[in-house]
């Protein structure tokens, strides 16, 4: 559901969700009362929601709502981020608002109900059957050529970041996935026990990482840099998941 007083920014948000596969429009509303009668006789999953509005704001009605749904708020204020995030807000996106930040805060919620519907399907299970605890996402999801296509974690050797886009290159594909999302956005989707930045315009797999020469990671012919900026957390991320000699320089 969308909620936003202003009829220009109700048409974007609009927009965006028919644009995204895994969302499905239930409704749209310009003032706060209106959505709180509404979502009384049918409830959703996910809002959209303004903060600064007449009568019931964004974060008053998003104290009223069921645990089960869950908010982005939608505004152009930032003093009240602290706040969005103490009523568990997913996501808190300062407009004007676009659809690659929109897709980002989607894919956030998407991470959400997927990981709560693992943990009722572990407590449905009987009792001593063994339970396996997947505390993070195995996939994700990214929007490609119109289409949403989900990518194996596992899969991923490494990100590299072209201006708006990024290609993330995935063993057994000839071609890497493409997609319009910006370096940080996909940064903070990733596992950061797995993933590691490692230059501005690339992110790396740690377990794919075979061989390192010169400041450099080899990918078959591919030369990953590492650049000055990034070079001693990279250098902290190996020396949590790897054994590394005493005498290790990255000196050329």
């Amino acid at each position: 559901m969308v909620i936003d007083d202003e009829p220009l920014a109700v048409e974007l948000m609009e927009s965006y969700v028919r644009k995204t596969p895994f969302l499905e429009l239930s409704g749209s509303f310009e003032s706060g009362t209106a959505a709180f009668a509404a979502l009384r006789e049918h409830p959703v999953d996910l809002l959209f929601c303004d903060i600064q509005m007449p009568g019931l704001n964004g974060m008053e009605l998003s104290r009223m709502l069921p645990e089960e749904t869950r908010v982005i708020f939608t505004t152009a204020f930032s003093q009240y981020a602290v706040e969005g995030f103490r009523v568990r807000a997913v996501d808190y996106l300062l407009k004007p608002i676009s659809y690659t930040d929109f897709l980002a805060a989607a894919n956030k919620a998407l991470e959400w109900f997927e990981l709560k519907r693992r943990a009722e399907q572990a407590e449905r299970q009987p009792e001593g059957e063994f339970r396996q605890a997947e505390e993070t996402p195995r996939s994700l999801f990214v929007k490609t050529e119109y289409r949403l296509q989900q990518i194996d974690l596992d899969r991923i050797r490494y990100i590299e970041g072209l201006k708006d886009y990024v290609k993330i290159h995935v063993e057994g594909e000839a071609h890497p996935v493409v997609s319009l999302l910006s370096m940080k956005a996909l940064e903070e989707q990733l596992p950061a026990d797995r993933f590691i930045r490692v230059h501005r315009s690339y992110i790396v797999q740690g377990s794919k990482i075979r061989t390192i020469e010169r400041n450099r990671i080899l990918f078959d012919t591919e030369r990953i840099p590492i650049s000055e900026n990034y070079r001693q957390a990279f250098h902290d991320f190996l020396a949590r998941h790897a054994l590394l000699p005493a005498d290790f320089s990255d000196k050329d």
